[in-house]
């Protein structure tokens, strides 16, 4: 299999022309991400962000938005989320592009956690605000913050549709020998204790590009996407369906992360609590912000990282042989469940911009058809096929473009269609 040139590539989307741009936010706890998306190009038309919302004492929300090529930074105050949305939409009307100018087609949300309530995107109202608000138990750190840019959103452009879409919706099709836990089974009942697994928008759109790329279709390929930034995630997907995913219930487990440390002995908690005398808030704070790499080596930046190898630190040395030792196990472990694997894509971050992590994975799984090629490993671009020509499967790189993604469900969900190509293939 070879890459398809661009130019010889049909445009899934072009159907999507006449409705114009979708502006998408991520709302976070203390920033607010933006993007107007061209869901039938795919090119970012302007973008921003708006970070320490809500942060007082001398702290300075920062304002920076990105047009054109301009790059325009300010700080100033931003007490809350309404706030920040207003100073993002000002960002548009004095810099541009002017919004009224712009076409808005809908506005979408990107939501961390949908539970086992929603399976895909979905058109807004009341009730779906409700709804996602009674699933904050399960996403305490991120779903409160999107309920808050959803009510705040729609106030400010009450005048367009808006869009709910889900990090959990693709895996809403996990078989439940992937999704279920092996604890009583009322009480995982009752508290909705499975696995939901995250990035989903992601790696959705990773498997789809794969088969756009290379002239195939999405059902006739079996992909194991590696979705590696400072959050970190590995998934299985089977003919455009995923068969199983790194993260649980929560996104703590799986690979070693940034600041997260992944898979763990549970009764390591049981162990911390009753010798170190830490409490729920102290075990949850040890596990997601002060683990995984920051927790080994002092750093989450795999340049930084790599700085600290090569300056002979042995605890950075040995981070990354245990960031990559968790990923190759995965590898192994999802090409077993596949029986077949065409295609692993390293997509985000990390994945896209290490060489060096990409090519200790695949080291010494050439038994099992798998390997890197030294040159094409180390060169730059968009996505491109990285294996030897003689590899059974093709290792590639492949971007991912969450926002992009995001904006063309959004389209998807406001015309009523069902699911097509714009969603599964990139």
């Amino acid at each position: 299999m070879s890459i398809v040139p661009e130019s010889d590539r049909p445009n899934p989307y072009s159907a999507y022309g006449a409705h114009g741009s979708v502006l998408v936010l991520n709302s976070g706890s203390s920033s607010l991400k933006y993007q107007l998306v061209n869901p039938v190009g795919g090119e970012a038309i302007a973008a921003g962000t708006v970070e320490r919302i809500g942060e007082s004492g001398s702290s300075t929300g920062i304002v920076t938005h990105t047009f054109a090529g301009n790059r325009t930074r300010r700080e100033l105050e931003v007490p809350d989320h309404g706030e920040a949305l207003r100073l993002a939409l000002g960002m548009f009307d004095e810099i541009g592009p002017r919004l009224a100018d712009a076409g808005i087609y809908a506005v979408g949300h990107r939501v961390v956690h949908g539970g086992a309530e929603f399976s895909g995107p979905v058109v807004v109202d009341d009730d779906v605000v409700d709804r996602i608000e009674a699933l904050v138990p399960l996403a305490p750190l991120h779903n409160p913050a999107n309920v808050q840019g959803i009510r705040v959103a729609r106030e400010l452009l009450g005048d367009v549709p808006h869009v709910a879409v889900f990090d959990t919706a693709f895996f809403q099709a996990l078989p439940a020998e992937a999704y279920t836990y092996a604890i009583d089974r009322e009480i995982a009942r009752e508290h909705d204790v499975r696995r939901y697994g995250f990035h989903g928008t992601s790696h959705q759109y990773v498997a789809g590009k794969v088969a756009r790329v290379l002239g195939r279709r999405v059902q006739d390929l079996n992909t194991i996407v590696l979705h590696l930034g400072n959050g970190a995630s590995a998934s299985a997907v089977r003919g455009g369906v995923p068969v199983d995913t790194s993260m649980g219930m929560t996104p703590l487990e799986g690979l070693v992360m940034g600041t997260r440390s992944g898979d763990i002995d549970p009764a390591v908690v049981f162990h911390l609590a009753r010798n170190a005398g830490m409490s729920i808030d102290e075990l949850d704070t040890l596990l997601n912000k002060r683990s995984g790499m920051l927790g080994l080596s002092g750093v989450n930046d795999f340049r930084e990282l790599r700085q600290l190898i090569d300056d002979g630190d042995d605890d950075a040395a040995l981070a990354f042989d245990v960031y990559v030792h968790r990923l190759t196990k995965y590898v192994g472990a999802y090409a077993a469940l596949l029986g077949r694997v065409d295609v692993i894509a390293f997509t985000a971050g990390v994945g896209e911009n290490d060489a060096a992590v990409r090519a200790a994975v695949c080291a010494g799984l050439e038994n099992f058809g798998i390997a890197v090629d030294a040159d094409r490993n180390a060169a730059r671009g968009g996505e491109r096929i990285i294996s030897p020509d003689w590899a059974k499967t093709l290792v590639m790189v492949v971007p991912t473009m969450e926002e992009l993604a995001i904006a063309r469900q959004c389209v998807e969900a406001v015309d009523g269609r069902e699911p097509t190509a714009a969603v599964t293939t990139g």
